[in-house]
């Protein structure tokens, strides 16, 4: 379901959120002032939240049996937790399909050689941000703030996966546990906002992701997520049609940052992130 390219946008053609060439606007932001764009959204709307509901009961019910089964024969706790971050990403995947057409999602590499594991560092745009990770092809698991880790059922599955509650343990522990999926090589997915921003402009980034890297020697892989600020938009759950794009820039390896302190490679990688961002925004 993703374009795997960037397609570049003709000279001259207004960028989408735009009317009559002035600025003003990103992908993702709504066309609401025509009768055609009001009913796209209502159709995405009444389609996509009666489709979920059963997307998300045939994942956790189907999910629940087959990781179970599949744990009982091989008795490998590692090929399970593998098997059910699969399964979470099948899971964003297919969410992410309830909105096509009207919702696109694409996926560029801009360094496909690079090789995992990785410290994904991403700008926090949506709560769509942690189903549009479906799209990265490789093993991942994701830091999380509290709150998403205290809903009932994901936060027990988001456990048994493996992924990390930062603001829950003492930062000696995620670095530790960090370090440990890192070598087994499962790529760690971290929002360093720790919040939306909702915007194309990003707040200011905590440290944790990158003194993880540092300390485990990791590559850090910066992505760059644009067009979902009103998929949903910060404060509601009413989706506008758009086109998303997550951009995986190339990484920044130890060699790169051995000289840095933590706050001078959270600045170099939060700068490279909102420099592609004000390049999409731009059509540079």
């Amino acid at each position: 379901m993703y374009e795997a390219v960037r397609l570049a946008r003709p000279a001259g053609e207004t960028p989408p959120g735009t009317r009559g060439g002035a600025p003003g606007g990103t992908a993702g932001e709504p066309l609401v002032n025509s009768f055609t764009s009001i009913l796209a959204v209502l159709w995405l709307n009444l389609f996509f939240w009666s489709v979920v509901p059963l997307v998300t009961l045939c994942y956790l019910v189907g999910g629940v049996f087959y990781t179970g089964l599949f744990f009982l024969v091989v008795r490998d706790r590692r090929k399970t937790r593998w098997l059910v971050r699969r399964t979470i990403s099948h899971y964003g995947a297919a969410t992410l399909r309830c909105g096509w057409p009207l919702i696109r999602v694409s996926y560029v590499d801009h360094s496909p050689a690079d090789k995992p594991p990785f410290v994904f560092v991403s700008n926090h745009r949506s709560a769509s941000d942690a189903y549009i990770m479906a799209c990265l092809p490789f093993e991942c698991i994701q830091v999380l703030n509290n709150w998403p880790a205290k809903i009932p059922i994901f936060g027990t599955i988001a456990n048994i996966a493996g992924y990390l509650t930062v603001r829950k343990m003492p930062f000696d522990e995620f670095e530790m546990k960090g370090s440990k999926l890192l070598a087994e090589g499962v790529s760690v997915i971290a929002f360093p906002e720790g919040t939306r921003s909702g915007s194309r402009r990003m707040g200011m980034f905590h440290g944790s992701a990158l003194r993880l890297a540092q300390h485990a020697g990791a590559n850090i892989a910066p992505l760059a997520i644009s067009g979902n600020e009103n998929i949903p938009k910060r404060g509601s759950m009413l989706l506008h049609p758009g086109h998303i794009v997550i951009t995986k820039l190339p990484v920044v390896t130890k060699e790169d940052y051995k000289d840095l302190s933590a706050y001078k490679l959270k600045t170099l990688v939060r700068e490279q992130i909102q420099r592609e961002l004000d390049t999409q925004a731009t059509g540079a």
